[in-house]
């Protein structure tokens, strides 16, 4: 079961905002998605709450008798929004649980500072330290006419993390969450400009959310293993290395 955890030390950073958007999308593709709200403010559980029932389904948690949180029967994929403050003990076992952890920053230099303390103490954990847990950030909030883009991406490759993506300041997330809805529950002409910035996070994602059977992923390699022998024993040129199979 693919878990993606959406984390960030800092309130206000964008974590609710990015965790519904992934759990729209894994509904959209038609997998049995949860969005786990485990922030006490429960800014997610009531945006589902907002959702209409007509959309692609996104379950919440579930209370059995002994009013203990689960995971609903039948779910494939989830998605956590982890609260503000997160570290310590509570940090791990978020790591020991999640195939990814994505960090949604603001260009605000408090947002940095507090994004980089929990960085730093994700990559003392054996799981990310051994890439057993995928790691990156996400640019939130940014606004265009700035140089807050450029700043974010310098900001994170000194983190020796990679930055998969920025999303644009717009009242359109605003308008959108309060009505139950995500960019990819409206019409494409509507969202184009927004959709576009999420094609390479969810190309991060993918592997992760949709990953390749592993016959198939198997099957792959060793047809590309032995396109590139082939080429090196007629003296041809390798393969680029950087060159991913279509």
């Amino acid at each position: 079961m693919p878990v993606v955890a959406v984390v960030n030390r800092k309130g206000g950073s964008g974590k609710s905002t990015f965790a519904a958007h992934v759990a729209a999308w894994c509904a959209r593709e038609r997998l049995a998605v949860m969005l786990g709200d485990i922030d006490r403010q429960q800014s997610s559980r009531g945006w589902l709450r907002r959702r209409d029932a007509a959309l692609p389904a996104i379950a919440p948690w579930t209370i059995d008798q002994k009013n203990v949180l689960r995971v609903p029967t039948g779910i494939t994929h989830v998605v956590l929004d982890t609260p503000g403050g997160l570290h310590g003990f509570e940090l791990a076992r978020i790591v020991m649980f999640a195939d990814a952890i994505v960090l949604p920053v603001c260009p605000s230099m408090f947002d940095r500072e507090s994004a980089a303390a929990c960085i730093a103490e994700l990559m003392t954990l054996p799981r990310i330290a051994k890439g057993q847990c995928r790691l990156a950030t996400v640019g939130m909030r940014v606004d265009g006419r700035t140089n807050a883009a450029d700043m974010l991406r310098a900001w994170s490759a000194e983190q020796k993390v990679e930055m998969v993506g920025m999303l644009r300041e717009t009242q359109l997330y605003v308008r959108s969450l309060e009505r139950g809805l995500t960019m990819f529950d409206l019409p494409d002409d509507k969202a184009a400009v927004d959709l576009a910035q999420w094609v390479p996070i969810l190309d991060w994602l993918r592997p992760v959310l949709k990953p390749l059977p592993a016959a198939e992923a198997r099957t792959r390699e060793s047809v590309l293993a032995s396109v590139h022998r082939g080429s090196v024993l007629r003296g041809a040129r390798p393969l680029n290395p950087l060159v991913r199979a279509a």
